[in-house]
Parts: structure tokens; C-alpha cells; sequence
């Protein structure tokens, strides 16, 4: 078979592309209805069909959920990956920068799928971790690899930490390094996950408007604060 070639049969083929229609009709309405809002019998509706024939293609609303979270966390993970790849492999701080720019950039463009997958959690919904860890940390390991190049080029923090870490946070720290078999020592550690988790609220605070009266160019802001976050790591340009 060649690529021009169909694939599957007929039947085979609507089907897909019913799945694929119902998923649009769906992240249309998290940007109307938000997460809690969404609707199969409302998609059946726009589709044409009956509410119980949309069942066959999505059992429930929960596994459409599951299918949103899977699709935002994999074309978040595209984007990011991509732009991170076209960085120099020893510019930690422009692969760092890449990274927070895509993320953020990724973030304006698909909003509702950004509340989805980073916002307030869908009440009575679980995401089934066999699903959704793998594809949700595309985008940490990407930040990990950041710290273990760090590590091997023997980084060392401008600044030392003016607080000694506690045991319970180095037994954490320990617990990360067992799990992805890295070896990133608790400062480092400790420092990078402080980065991740500021440059995520950097974007929440700007895409759900708290920064509405502080801040008036975001831009500027989130290029500012994200390159010294960079530094707070200690990653060295190339």
C-alpha cells in the first residue's frame, strides 16, 4: 500500500473523523462552558445526531476528557520539544529560554486547553494515569534533561542558598533522582523545580488576568523573568 492510498474502510474512515469532529465541538466548548460545562449531549446536538449515537464513538464524558487531556499534553509536548531541538545542544540557557517561550507561546494559542490540563481539577473526574502521565511529562523531562546537562558540565549556582535545605525536601529530591535514575544533586534540583513551577505561574497569571494592573506588557515580562530564572539555575550559555 502506498501513502496516497486510504486507510481502512469507509465505515472505518467516518468513524475517525466523526471522533475527530467531536473532539473539535469539544474544546470549543472548554473555551465557552470551561472543563465542568462540557457536554456530549450538547456535541450530539451540533452534530446532527441523536444524544445516544454520540456514545458509540465516546463511551462518556470522562473518557472524552481523557482524550482532550491526552491531545493538549502531546501537542504541548510537540510544540516544545520542537523549539527546544533547534537550540545548540551546549546553550543550556537558550535551550531553557526556547523551552519557557514555546510553553508560553503554546499557552496564549490554546487557552482552554491550557486550563484543561494546568487549571482548577474537573469535579468527579479522575485522569487515568496509564493515559496521561506519560504524554503530560513530555515537557519536565525536557526541563530534567536541562538540569542533568547541568550537572555534567559540572554547573555550580552563582549564588549559594542562604537556607541549608531541610531533610524532609532532600529526601523528595532523593525520591526524583531513584525514580528517573538521574543524578542532579538537591541544590540543582531543588532550583530547577523552583524555575518550572515559577514559569508556570508566570502563564497562569497572565492567561486567568492576575496580573491586570501590574503588569501591561506580558511579554516583556515573562522574557525578563524567565531568563533569570535561567540564571537562578545556573545554566551557562554556550
Amino acid at each position: 500500500m502506498t501513502s496516497s492510498e486510504p486507510i481502512g474502510t469507509p465505515r472505518q474512515r467516518a468513524h475517525a473523523q466523526t471522533i475527530v469532529d467531536i473532539k473539535r465541538m469539544a474544546r470549543e466548548q472548554l473555551g465557552t462552558e470551561g472543563s465542568a460545562g462540557l457536554s456530549l449531549r450538547a456535541i450530539a446536538r451540533k452534530l446532527g445526531i441523536v444524544s445516544s449515537a454520540v456514545y458509540r464513538y465516546v463511551p462518556s464524558r470522562d473518557e472524552l476528557l481523557t482524550m482532550l487531556i491526552e491531545d493538549a499534553y502531546n501537542s504541548l509536548g510537540d510544540a516544545v520539544e520542537t523549539a527546544e531541538k533547534r537550540v545548540r545542544r551546549g546553550d543550556l540557557a537558550k535551550r531553557w529560554l526556547a523551552l519557557g517561550r514555546a510553553v508560553r507561546s503554546w499557552s496564549i494559542d490554546h487557552p482552554a486547553e491550557y486550563a484543561l490540563i494546568y487549571g482548577s481539577p474537573v469535579p468527579g473526574y479522575a485522569a487515568p494515569a496509564e493515559r496521561t502521565v506519560a504524554p503530560g511529562v513530555r515537557v519536565t523531562m525536557l526541563v530534567i534533561d536541562l538540569l542533568v546537562a547541568a550537572a555534567d558540565a559540572g554547573v555550580k549556582t552563582k549564588e549559594p542558598a542562604t537556607q541549608a535545605i531541610p531533610a524532609a525536601v532532600r529526601r523528595d529530591m532523593q525520591s526524583i533522582r531513584d525514580g528517573l535514575d538521574v543524578n542532579v544533586n538537591d541544590e540543582l534540583l531543588v532550583r530547577g523545580l523552583l524555575a518550572w513551577s515559577a514559569l508556570f505561574g508566570m502563564i497562569s497569571f497572565e492567561l486567568f488576568g492576575q496580573y491586570v494592573g501590574a503588569v501591561r506588557n506580558n511579554a516583556a515580562f515573562f522574557e525578563h523573568q524567565v531568563a533569570r530564572l535561567g540564571e537562578l539555575i545556573g545554566l551557562p550559555a554556550d
